[in-house]
């Protein structure tokens, strides 16, 4: 049961990592977004920011479909997961010049109510 449990909230974070990275991808090469390398804008930001909430959301959702019981318990433990991840990520990244702080700082703030959602949308999918 614990291996269903692990199971569940990584599938939903491998979901969450290969999708955010593919639509990273073809908005890089489709010129939506510029070069890597190259810093883009706020606004960019703002959309990276919005298709990753989207995307969180339903890995948190695969993650509550895919757990053994207590979905939502899953899709919020993927949240925590989201919190350290992004968290290490924020710091890791702060001082390069990549893009402004309020991203990396909002991909931790929205990790754990994406989680809720993506929990809470299971259930009234059931």
């Amino acid at each position: 049961m614990i291996w269903r449990r692990i199971g569940a909230v990584l599938a939903g974070f491998v979901a969450i990592a290969v999708l955010s990275s593919a639509v990273d991808a073809v908005l890089h090469a489709v010129g939506i977004f510029p070069p890597l390398g190259q810093v883009m804008s706020d606004g960019l930001f703002a959309l990276a920011t919005a298709y990753r909430v989207a995307i969180s959301i339903g890995g948190c959702y695969l993650a509550a479909r895919l757990a053994p019981d207590r979905p939502l318990a899953h899709a919020m433990a993927l949240g925590v997961v989201g919190v350290v991840v992004s968290t290490a990520g924020a710091v890791v990244t702060w001082n390069m010049p990549i893009g402004p702080h309020w991203y990396p700082l909002l991909l931790v703030a929205v990790s754990i109510p994406c989680a809720y959602a993506g929990g809470k949308l299971r259930a009234e999918l059931t």
